[in-house]
């Protein structure tokens, strides 16, 4: 199939099918908000990450925006710089231009969320060198469901449990927008089909040893038993709404309780203990967060563990995040943990 034959298959597919030529103006409107100069599109090779390049580059023949598309190449397979090679190819057909960005740090242990931070690391780091302020990724709506199944198996709160926001923070200077939030990964399988003729599968995705993929093969039997994910994603979106009374709320304690100090986050001990624990747990995540510039919060059950310690009456230090926590007086004090 020839480019031009492609983009215009692609073309003719939003005309022809209602629901693909609503998911391009859902995300020419949600853009259009946005209103950034630029952005950075994090490939993958997925049928998610393709179909957001395709629809980046339609996007451009209704609005002048400079995209920036990248993979980061983490050196975990064998074969992944052949991978990510294949994926520039074939983005190359399509007068796309990817970078590949090479992980050169060895990651064995806890190998999805070291991909992830390390991921994060270096499309930051692209970002600052190219004055980018907005992230695009291709999270979807299954995706969502299972991170909300993820965090339930792990006895989530409130916070955990209204999943991934559409627009959230990284950083001070960098914004993570995930604009297919809402649409069913079929969709997007079609819309990557249509436009590079094939995608690549991840073979991580069917390794049983991630949780990620137990939760991904409930999918079936769920659905067979009346249990759909889009009565699922509607039930994490109300909670979502829930969740925005719980963050106003949230700044407030904030605002009142930590203080940042030079390097050192102070915490009034004799308010701290008045929280509930999911508070505790919410600025515990805040307080790392401002000392080591993290994205993702820590796991519930690592921090309920730190809080149980600091309850103690014989508390003297703990360590959590790379952080040390140790009484100051009638605070709390954090520290990042030198190693």
């Amino acid at each position: 199939m020839s480019k031009k034959n492609s983009s215009a298959n692609l073309s003719n597919d939003f005309k022809k099918s209602q629901e693909l030529s609503n998911i391009f103006l859902d995300f020419k409107i949600k853009l259009g908000n946005l209103n950034k100069k630029n952005y950075l599109v994090a490939v993958s090779g997925g049928p998610d990450s393709l179909a957001l390049v395709a629809l980046s580059k339609f996007y451009m023949k209704h609005k002048k925006t400079k995209f920036y598309y990248v993979l980061v190449d983490h050196q975990i397979r064998k074969n992944s710089n052949q991978e990510a090679q294949k994926v520039k190819s074939l983005l190359k057909r399509k007068k796309i231009n990817l970078r590949i960005l090479s992980n050169k740090k060895k990651i064995i242990k806890n190998i999805q969320a070291e991909a992830r931070n390390t991921r994060y690391e270096m499309l930051l780091n692209y970002c600052k060198i190219h004055k980018i302020k907005t992230i695009l990724t291709a999270h979807n709506l299954e995706d969502q469901v299972e991170t909300f199944f993820i965090r339930l198996s792990r006895g989530s709160g409130l916070k955990g449990l209204s999943s991934m926001r559409s627009l959230s923070k990284i950083n001070s200077k960098v914004s993570l927008f995930r604009p297919l939030l809402n649409i069913k990964k079929k969709f997007l399988i079609k819309i990557s089909k249509s436009f590079f003729g094939t995608y690549f599968k991840d073979p991580s995705n069917k390794n049983n040893k991630f949780l990620r993929t137990k939760i991904r093969n409930l999918k079936k039997p769920l659905e067979k038993s009346g249990i759909s994910y889009e009565k699922i994603y509607r039930s994490i979106e109300n909670l979502s709404l829930s969740k925005k009374t719980l963050d106003d709320y949230l700044k407030k304690v904030f605002k009142e309780l930590i203080k940042k100090h030079n390097k050192e986050i102070l915490i009034n001990l004799k308010k701290y203990h008045s929280l509930n624990n999911e508070i505790k747990i919410s600025l515990i995540n805040k307080s790392i967060k401002l000392l080591k510039r993290n994205y993702y919060d820590l796991r519930s059950k690592k921090v309920e563990n730190l809080i149980k310690n600091i309850n103690r009456t014989d508390f003297k230090s703990s360590t959590l995040g790379g952080c040390i926590f140790l009484k100051k007086g009638e605070n709390l004090c954090l520290k990042i943990e030198k190693i």
